[in-house]
Parts: structure tokens; sequence; C-alpha cells
């Protein structure tokens, strides 16, 4: 019987691995770390290119075989060009104004003016002046045209606990807030969002629903700040850019939710009209600038004279 010799067993020749050329991908004759190694062998593995990365005298090496070095190349540097600008630069600190004591002023003339509501006053012919009855944000009175109410309530508050709370806790987000937009732009918004607050307030509550107190304009500043921040730093957040709007949520949950007389109505709503419009003033600011001093004179000189013909308004015409 005729023997067939085994055929002959011969080893497989070995893949040959190569080094993929740093300069060849981004340019540079650096050292390649070992993080940035294992981002490009991720690249690579995308791209279903075998690789390895393996350390060396002069950094980390990522070696691909023979056939595959071009591909490879062109796969990473590709990568890096649509990269290079990514994630972008933290956008640069504001310098705060220095606005603190003109801001503080404004407060101190909201107690001044607590205390002249509990005097015995003849104002415009009235006598006595009931304050509460013809500035508070009376729902049904609002739905029926006495807009004053929206403004006026801002300024109005129940006793001396009610105006200190509001000062103390309100007045560290208003001083912020003013520091970095400018008084005249930040008592803008914060008039706008509060009266928007109330206004938003009067349309889901009751007829009889009457309400008073800074409280509103307060939490529009929390809300303002909350979203500002998201804005000016999205870029740089990425998949967390909610996260200073979570924070100021937080902080409406823990500081507008407590006490039997608490209006969460009017704290929610006026946390959500400052956040939309502290999004709309982040929004201009990044095309148009702060405003310079003179822009916010005209701001502050406009909201303090929406709040004294609001005033003017409810002693001239409210029954």
């Amino acid at each position: 019987m005729e023997q067939v010799p085994d055929p002959e067993i011969t080893d497989a020749p070995e893949p040959e691995w190569v080094s993929i050329p740093t300069y060849a991908v981004d340019g540079s004759a650096g050292r390649l770390t070992q993080r940035k190694a294992q981002l490009w062998a991720l690249v690579l593995e995308s791209r279903y290119l075998e690789n390895r990365i393996l350390p060396g005298e002069y950094g980390w090496r990522v070696q691909v075989l023979r056939p595959d070095l071009d591909a490879a190349t062109a796969e990473l540097k590709r990568f890096v060009q649509e990269n290079r600008d990514w994630p972008p630069l933290i956008p640069p600190v504001r310098p705060m104004r220095e606005n603190t004591l003109p801001t503080l002023s404004v407060l101190l003339l909201v107690a001044t003016f607590h205390n002249l509501t509990r005097l015995d006053l003849t104002v415009l012919g009235r006598h006595p002046v009931d304050w509460v009855e013809i500035g508070s944000a009376q729902a049904h009175r609002i739905l029926d045209g006495e807009w004053w109410r929206l403004a006026t309530s801002l300024t109005l508050h129940a006793d001396w606990l009610h105006l200190l709370s509001n000062l103390s806790i309100g007045g560290l987000f208003i001083v912020y807030l003013c520091r970095d937009l400018g008084s005249g732009l930040a008592w803008s918004l914060l008039l706008t969002a509060g009266m928007l607050g109330n206004l938003v307030n009067a349309e889901v509550q009751l007829p009889s629903h009457a309400s008073i107190g800074g409280s509103t304009a307060v939490f529009a500043a929390v809300g303002s700040l909350g979203s500002i921040a998201m804005m000016r730093y999205r870029h740089h957040l990425r998949r967390r850019w909610p996260v200073p709007v979570a924070a100021a949520l937080a902080l409406l949950v823990l500081l507008g939710s407590e006490g039997k007389q608490t209006d969460l109505g009017a704290h929610f709503f006026g946390f959500l009209s400052g956040l939309v419009l502290g999004w709309l003033t982040e929004l201009l600011i990044g095309v148009l600038g702060r405003p310079g001093r003179l822009t916010n004179a005209v701001l502050c000189l406009a909201s303090s004279a929406l709040i004294l013909f609001a005033w003017w308004s409810a002693l001239t015409f409210a029954d």
C-alpha cells in the first residue's frame, strides 16, 4: 500500500505591526500620552481597525497592521481636525460691577416704604390709605384690568418677619445679579419677571386669591441666575448643561415651599419667568454686550418710574 507523506507544516508569518507617527496625525512631534493613545485606539476600534498601544522610551505608541497604516492615519487625522476646538474654553469671568451700595440702598428703600405703609397717612386725597387693599395682587381685580397690582404687590409685605426674610435671603441673589448684569438691567429684569409671575399666578388661581410680597421677584432672581449660568457655560458643561437650572430649582424647593401662608404659585411662576427672561437676557448680552453706564441709568429710571406710576394708578383708580 502506497503511503502518502504528510504535507509539510509551515508556521504562518506573524503580522507586522507598525507605529502610527504622531506628526502625521496632529502635526506635533511631542510625546504621546497614555490618555491620548487610549483615545486614538478607541477611534480606530470604532472604524474596525485592529490596533494596540505600547509604552515606549519616548511616550506611548499606537500600532496597527502595516496594510492598515494609511487608513488608520487618515481616520485619526480626521478625528483630530473635527475635534480641534472641542471642548471650547470656559468663557472668561466677567468683571463684577461695583454697585453693591446702590443695590443695598434700593433694598433699604423697600424697608422704608414698609414703615410708611404702617403710618396713618393721607395721600392724593385718600385717608387713611389701605395700601394692602389697593395694592395687593388680587386675582380677579388684576384680570379686570387693574394692572398696577402686578407691580405694587411686589413692594408690600405682611410684617417685619416677611420683609426681613425677603431682604436677607433675596438680597444675596439680587446683589449678585446686579453686580453681574448691572443695576439697571438687573432691576428691570426682576421687575418684569415679578410682574409676569404675578400675572400668570392670577390666571391660574381662584378669583378670590390675593398675595403680597417681593418673593416673586426674589425667585425670579434665582431663576435668572440659573438660566444665565446655563447659557454662559453651555458648551463647557455639554451633557450637564441643565445643572445650573437644577440647582436653582433645588433652591426654589428648599426656600420657596415652607410656611402655611406661602404662595407657591407666585414663587414658582416668578422662578419660571426669571428663567425665561434670564435666558433671553444672556442671549442678547452675547450679541450686544452688557449695557453701559448710560443704559443702566436709563433702565434704573424706567423701573423706578414704573413703580411710582403703578402706585399713582392704585391711589387714583382703585376702588
